[in-house]
């Protein structure tokens, strides 16, 4: 099926690595100009190389995402490179676990800036495009973290925080054309949860719960992204997509 995304230019977030990376390699071979972004200069531009040597189209920019100033500077370069932007996925992430009673104030901050704060600041940047050019894509990385997990205040207060960002914003923008939406990924089998230590446990727990009784993979959260940001989604906004395997609990 053709998802119509045919030289549309793509702004991922936290896309060096993981589930950002596989969305921008989902995009790119759906034909996206991607811009790769990421805190890390050495994966992002891994990353876009590897693309460019298969004949995609990506370049890597390097930003802050909690800077005002860095994202307004990324989504110019984004424009300045490609001739435009159409599609925003808000990504970027990172868990630091904890009791609230052992949980310090940084790895409260830290988790909101770079979930919600981030998100809030890539949308307002990408807006005044997608407004005057009377159309655009935004979806936004929630996760079933946001029905509350034990040990995880911050990153499940961030990602229910997404869902509340993303409601408004679909009310706000429908009228430009603008579609806002959040995929909540399950357990996915990432790099970075490959290498828990008790990776082992919770895949199994993971597992355990899941109605088809298999772990996501990057690819399936990918896939999602892509449908979302495509022509086929036109009408679909302020929507939650659970990719879970069927599991909530």
């Amino acid at each position: 099926m053709d998802l119509g995304l045919h030289d549309k230019v793509a702004l991922v977030t936290g896309s060096a690595r993981g589930l950002g990376a596989a969305t921008a390699w989902r995009l790119a071979r759906e034909g996206c100009k991607v811009v790769i972004t990421d805190i890390s200069a050495e994966g992002a531009n891994a990353t876009a190389a590897a693309m460019r040597a298969e004949g995609l189209q990506a370049v890597a920019i390097v930003a802050d995402i909690t800077s005002r100033e860095q994202v307004e500077s990324l989504v110019q370069q984004t424009v300045d490179t490609f001739g435009g932007i159409h599609i925003l996925v808000n990504n970027a992430g990172f868990p630091r676990d904890g009791l609230l009673t052992r949980m310090s104030e940084d790895d409260w901050d830290q988790v909101i800036a770079v979930i919600l704060k981030a998100a809030y600041l890539t949308c307002k940047a990408v807006m005044p495009h997608f407004i005057e050019q009377r159309g655009g894509r935004i979806i936004n990385i929630s996760s079933r973290a946001y029905l509350g997990n034990p040990g995880q205040a911050n990153y499940s207060a961030a990602k229910a925080g997404i869902l509340g960002l993303t409601k408004a914003l679909s009310l706000e923008e429908g009228r430009y054309n603008i579609t806002v939406n959040a995929v909540a990924p399950g357990f996915v089998e990432t790099e970075a949860v490959r290498a828990l230590g008790h990776f082992e446990k919770i895949k199994e727990a993971a597992i355990n719960g899941c109605p088809l009784r298999r772990t996501g993979q990057p690819e399936d959260i990918a896939d999602a992204v892509a449908f979302l940001a495509s022509e086929r989604a036109g009408f679909i906004t302020g929507e939650t997509l659970h990719v879970t395997g069927g599991r909530y609990g």
